[in-house]
């Protein structure tokens, strides 16, 4: 739990801030990392430059975000830092919009896919081809006593595969030895070089930084393989004065590159569906526009649109920019960004949200934000960011991975030495076997995934959901919030007052007339006094008879009378509406209504008083209305087991009938934006993990102070600043859904990060002949490096239903 935060931490942060701050913050494009070596590895480089102030870099964005000091570095300098690890880097490209940047993303992604998958495929296919020629140089006439490699899959191939490939291929086994050694040599020789050369570029670059990655432990296997091969190809007579038969396995070397390129393909298109969201997002943004200039309809391409141009829209339409309407009625979907399923109807003076899509009615709208500064391209910075960002949780894999590859390398000579030692008759080939079978079936790909692939899904369907996750930090102290603190004004009530009840005074008289028209008659002549008023809750009023279509008369002699009401003559009558000293005042009886003003008070409604001519007319009500989803976003929060406060500048009185009505477990009310903070330090003094929610404005400071601060958004000011979690729809609900998306959110890196490891303390030991002793189970490497692809596909997988997550 947060502890009180007392004045040293908070000197602390701010200078930590301000120091964060002063510093220039850029992203650099990263290729070639496969691993979580490659990524600690990079990062570590970055943080040893001088100016550097902070580096994160992430496998899954292939990205570095780093933030410097300018008068020490550049940016130039830092790209030049990664790519002497031997990774690639590029300067990012000036002026260019983060739509364009992502769009740039989506490209070299599908680009990396389709070359994977190419060097795959062909691999693949020369390694069964490989292994087809290797059989007759391992049949028993080739053997002549002496020492074969038990290569599971090769024995296997031998008791089934074989017998039918000398019946329909038997040439292949008058070929000289000789000739098929020199053939595979050849042939394995150009696929390492052309599919495998990735590993063994990095491997070597690793090396020379004193480093070790995945890269490593596949080219150690594969390059080993190849290279005994190659040697008993070339002097196949050593091998056979020593009693060793000069077998060659150049269709493993060929196999576990090519199984490792399908993982990597397989992977990368996993990755590409973690970022699926981004991707979406970035789609929604039309590639032209129709502007209105000087009267002539111009055709524009989205980033020529400036602030003030008049866009026009036409029904089925996405809006290209933000903007405010200036004409026409329309129903705009809006799905898309807020998650928010039903379609929101907009008018003159309503704002609209670029990407959505206008469904029904033509409009032409003002634009207000552009480029970097609308709504889509904030929401497409603010989840790239999240997703380039890392959870505490991922540490666990960041230690582990550290010291991995040594661990591995230290295995397998083990492994090595204790076949040599303890199973003298199988021979050094066994060994050498059982060694490479270590090192390619070790992964510690699956380890660097387990977290960000989590945390890439969780924060595009939350982005989905219409709710924005600010890191990874954030989306895990989530999973630990037990009480949720709540504002009142704009959070729990709509924020906006409105009419709840009109009561009529009837008299003898009016015992037969209609009460619907009777109460819109009280309207009409509250609303003609209001209109000209100041009072803030007179619009109130106003707009109610609006809604109820009711047509409103001029006021004369209007006289606004301060802390009392208003008075005015309606239609030649004298009519008043304010307080009761107001009637008082005029000599108004009012005791026909005191126990309905009663009740309404007790319901913390605040009532105008109307009299026409002297008599009492009746009584208006007015309000700040429960939202019609805070109820039940409440109930949702006491299901999951949380604690609801309810924070508020109100009087008590005001607080608890809303309580009441919301089921609000307690309350603290008539307190400024200070004493909110205060009231959050007494919750977490309780070790309590507080999140607060809020308008982001007034509950800014209250918001910091929170363990997680939810802002929820109005219009298109999303105010990302406020909180670590931004709401696009004003709805408890939401908060409710960021909160269970975090808990299965961290079950599944937890998930990830469980199997990632079991899969390498289960499956190292069977690469060494851990069951051979007693089962006489040995694996092949072949099979070991199919094994080690499928770990990293299988957590991806895992992280990918995330997508479906279904969230009441």
């Amino acid at each position: 739990m947060t502890e009180p935060v007392d004045d040293s931490i908070k000197l602390t942060q701010r200078i930590t801030n301000d120091w964060l701050d002063a510093a220039k913050r850029v992203t650099i494009p990263v290729a070639g990392m496969t691993c979580a070596a490659c990524q600690s590895f990079i990062q570590k480089t970055l943080e040893a430059q001088p100016g550097v102030k902070d580096a994160s870099v992430n496998l899954m964005l292939n990205s570095a975000s780093v933030s410097f000091d300018p008068a020490l570095t550049s940016t130039t300098l830092l790209v030049d830092a990664i790519r002497s690890t031997g990774y690639g880097a590029e300067i990012p490209i000036a002026n260019q919009s983060i739509i364009e940047e992502q769009e740039k993303d989506n490209a070299e992604r599908l680009g990396e896919y389709q070359q994977l998958r190419l060097k795959a495929g062909v691999s693949l296919f020369a390694g069964l081809a490989a292994m087809l020629l290797s059989m007759p140089l391992m049949s028993s006439e080739s053997a002549g006593g002496m020492e074969h490699v038990q290569d599971p899959l090769m024995s296997w191939n031998l008791r089934i595969i074989d017998p039918a490939l000398r019946k329909v291929l038997p040439w292949m086994y008058r070929l000289n030895d000789d000739v098929i050694r020199w053939s595979l040599f050849v042939s394995t020789a150009i696929i390492l070089c052309w599919a495998g050369r990735r590993f063994y570029v990095k491997a070597w670059s690793a090396l020379l930084h004193k480093t070790t990655d995945m890269n490593t432990l596949v080219a150690l296997g594969t390059g080993a393989a190849f290279l005994y091969s190659a040697a008993c190809t070339i002097s196949p007579g050593f091998f056979i004065a020593h009693h060793v038969a000069p077998d060659v396995y150049f269709e493993a070397a060929i196999l576990i590159v090519g199984l490792v390129l399908t993982g990597n393909a397989l992977e990368s298109r996993a990755k590409g569906q973690t970022v699926n969201a981004l991707r979406h997002l970035v789609q929604l943004q039309p590639k032209t526009a129709k502007i209105l200039r000087d009267g002539i309809e111009l055709e524009l391409a989205v980033e020529s649109i400036q602030e003030s141009d008049i866009v026009l829209v036409r029904p089925g339409e996405r809006i290209p920019t933000d903007g405010k309407v200036i004409s026409g009625r329309s129903s705009v979907d809006e799905s898309m960004l807020t998650g928010e399923s039903l379609p929101v109807e907009k008018t003159v003076r309503d704002q609209l949200i670029g990407g959505t899509v206008n469904q029904r009615g033509a409009l032409e709208y003002r634009a207000t934000s552009v480029g970097a500064g609308s709504t889509l391209a904030q929401i497409v910075r603010l989840l790239r960011d999240a997703q380039s960002s890392r959870a505490p949780i991922q540490r666990i894999a960041d230690r582990v991975s550290a010291v991995f590859v040594p661990t591995v390398l230290g295995i397998a000579i083990v492994t090595f030495s204790a076949w040599r030692i303890f199973a003298s008759s199988s021979g050094v080939i066994q060994a050498f076997s059982a060694a490479v079978t270590v090192l390619v079936i070790a992964c510690p790909c699956a380890m660097g995934l387990a977290v960000p692939t989590a945390l890439m899904v969780a924060t595009g369907r939350g982005a989905a959901l219409g709710i924005l996750i600010k890191s990874g930090e954030t989306l895990q102290r989530l999973e630990k919030i037990d009480t949720i603190a709540l504002d009142k004004t704009g959070t729990i009530t709509s924020g906006r007052p409105v009419v709840t009840d009109v009561i009529v005074n009837l008299y003898e008289g009016d015992k037969g007339r209609d009460l619907r028209d009777a109460e819109d008659n009280l309207l009409r002549i509250a609303a003609a006094l209001e209109r000209s008023s100041e009072h803030p809750l007179a619009e109130a009023v106003v707009l109610c008879a609006q809604e109820r279509a009711i047509e409103v008369p001029y006021t004369h002699e209007f006289e606004s009378l301060t802390g009392l009401g208003v008075t005015g003559v309606v239609e030649g009558k004298r009519a008043l509406i304010g307080s009761r000293a107001l009637m008082k005042n005029h000599d108004v009886v009012t005791a026909s209504l005191q126990k309905e003003e009663m009740r309404l008070a007790e319901d913390a409604k605040t009532t105008f008083w109307i009299a026409v001519d002297g008599k009492l007319a009746g009584i208006i009500a007015v309000a700040d209305t429960l939202k019609s989803t805070s109820i039940e976003g409440i109930r949702r929060m006491h299901a999951k087991g949380l604690r609801v406060v309810m924070l508020t500048g109100d009087d008590e009185r005001t607080a608890l009938a809303i309580a009441r009505e919301a089921s609000v477990d307690e309350v603290i009310a008539g307190v400024l934006p200070a004493a909110k903070v205060e009231a959050i330090r007494r919750l977490q003094s309780e070790h309590r993990a507080v999140a607060m929610v809020g308008d982001g404005i007034n509950d800014a400071p209250a918001l910091a102070q929170a363990d997680v601060g939810l802002t929820m958004a109005s219009g298109s000011d999303i105010a990302m600043e406020a909180g670590d979690v931004t709401l696009m729809r004003s709805d408890l609900r939401s908060a409710v859904a960021a909160i269970e998306l975090s808990r299965k959110t961290m079950r599944v890196m937890r998930q990830n990060l469980f199997w990632a490891f079991m899969y390498n303390v289960i499956g190292i030991p069977l690469a060494a002949g851990a069951l051979y002793p007693v089962f006489g189970l040995l694996l092949s490497p072949v099979i070991a490096s199919a094994a080690m692809a499928l770990s990293s596909v299988s957590v991806v997988t895992n992280s990918l239903r995330l997508r479906r997550l279904k969230i009441a």
